[in-house]
């Protein structure tokens, strides 16, 4: 067995214990609840609403943050579609099903752990008073992925790296400039 085959079935084993606990009625609603926060609208909604109520840096935010998803979003779908990681299956040899129902059929990297670990990283250079609270919240998207069912935990670490590195990509762009965006 060689390194890759090694590390998809820890993968596997892995995510099938990580999965028993999502399949308890209130870890499934908490992951339920974190994982629509991913979803994507809530980060729209909070970008406009520092950008309306908090005007200095509210307006650089939102435009920081359009640049990032404009990046982040293309390159995520390219990776998925060419690696074509087929989603956790074997409801009947293992005894569970999917919490949710996936939006397609692969999952290598988590789009909603990307969308989620750059937002987080995103508000953390501007509000950096409740970064812990940022980071917490994007790891809570990401492993209520797991407790879902509908990605293994190395979808998840992928995910925060992608998301990490392109947020701190944006804002090293921006800030080594020196220029306001848009």
């Amino acid at each position: 067995m060689n390194t890759l085959q090694k590390l998809t079935l820890l993968d596997t084993r892995l995510f099938f214990q990580v999965n028993l606990i999502g399949q308890l009625p209130s870890v499934k609603r908490l992951s339920l609840g974190l994982s629509r926060c991913g979803d994507g609208p809530l980060y729209l909604i909070i970008a406009l609403l520092l950008w309306q109520f908090e005007q200095s840096r509210g307006s650089q935010f939102l435009q920081h943050a359009l640049i990032a998803f404009a990046i982040e979003l293309p390159l995520y779908l390219l990776l998925k579609n060419a690696i074509q990681r087929e989603r956790p299956t074997g409801p009947l040899q293992h005894g569970w099903s999917p919490g949710i129902r996936p939006s397609d059929r692969f999952s290598f990297p988590s789009g909603h752990t990307a969308a989620a670990f750059m937002f987080a990283w995103l508000l953390a250079a501007y509000y950096p008073e409740y970064t812990g609270c940022y980071l917490l919240l994007a790891s809570g998207i990401g492993l209520s992925r797991v407790l879902l069912g509908v990605h293994y935990p190395t979808d998840i670490l992928a995910g925060a790296l992608l998301g990490s590195v392109i947020a701190l990509l944006v804002l090293q762009i921006v800030f080594s400039s020196g220029v306001s965006t848009l």
